[in-house]
């Protein structure tokens, strides 16, 4: 299987003040193409952080990042963000959608980049918000939608350009429990043949994952399936845990 994401001893830090922030510390990385990887960890260990690193929003202050083969750290600011137009399906938490664009030309924008006629645009888009259940609400503004609709908007924005890589970063918290679970089983149509790494709150959003990353103080604290982790990983088995309120046998 072919490594679509390496990253190797990652390290990120922010001064606040005078006072040095060790957001990541040393963190490394192999994600194979296809894969499904799902990201947990308390508030502040260092998920937002990595994932803005992997979208090619942000860069470490040391150690090494490569995509599809491509040595990310030397890359100019343009090629950064055609790199990221071209291979990246980022879903942020905060939707980032247009506001007096509707759903249809939010969702298209992406393809705007490229040589693909307004025709083709138009067909790609419509497939897109109907395969996150958003047909006939093309016409619509953000402000005509509710949040968790928004969102949606925000991951057909991501799979109408079919990238090598969707990062969705706890973007399923706008949605109810059973949108959740039907738009997953909508998802893993779309994105079978690509990478997903996905920063995620709930435990049933990510237990069918094939590799759960564990992060904690800007480290990796665990790796596994939710079987493997639930039996070696003190840190998952609390996040488990909290979301049950109780204790798991």
């Amino acid at each position: 299987m072919a490594v679509v994401i390496e990253v190797k001893d990652l390290v990120k830090d922010y001064a606040l003040g005078d006072v040095p922030v060790h957001v990541l510390k040393n963190v490394s990385l192999v994600i194979d193409r296809g894969d499904f990887v799902a990201i947990m960890g308390p508030s502040g260990s260092g998920k937002s952080t990595l994932m803005n690193i992997l979208g090619c929003l942000d860069k470490p202050t040391s150690g090494t990042y490569t995509l599809d083969g491509i040595g990310v750290g030397p890359l100019s600011r343009d090629e950064l963000a055609e790199i990221r137009n071209k291979k990246i399906g980022f879903v942020f938490q905060q939707f980032n959608l247009l506001a007096r664009t509707s759903a249809s030309e939010n969702v298209e924008l992406p393809l705007m980049y490229t040589d693909m006629a307004a025709a083709e645009r138009h067909d790609r888009a419509a497939k897109a918000l109907l395969s996150v259940g958003l047909a006939g609400r093309e016409a619509h503004q953000p402000s005509q939608l509710s949040g968790g609709q928004q969102q949606r908007v925000a991951i057909a924005r991501a799979l109408v350009k079919k990238p090598t890589v969707y990062l969705f970063d706890d973007c399923f918290s706008a949605l109810d429990a059973g949108t959740d679970a039907r738009l997953r089983a909508a998802l893993d149509l779309d994105t079978r043949n690509a990478t997903v790494v996905i920063v995620a709150q709930r435990v049933s959003t990510i237990m069918h994952a094939d590799r759960i990353i564990v992060m904690d103080g800007g480290r990796i604290v665990g790796i596994g399936t939710h079987a493997e982790l639930m039996s070696g990983s003190d840190s998952y088995r609390e996040i488990v845990e909290s979301q049950l309120g109780e204790a798991v046998a």
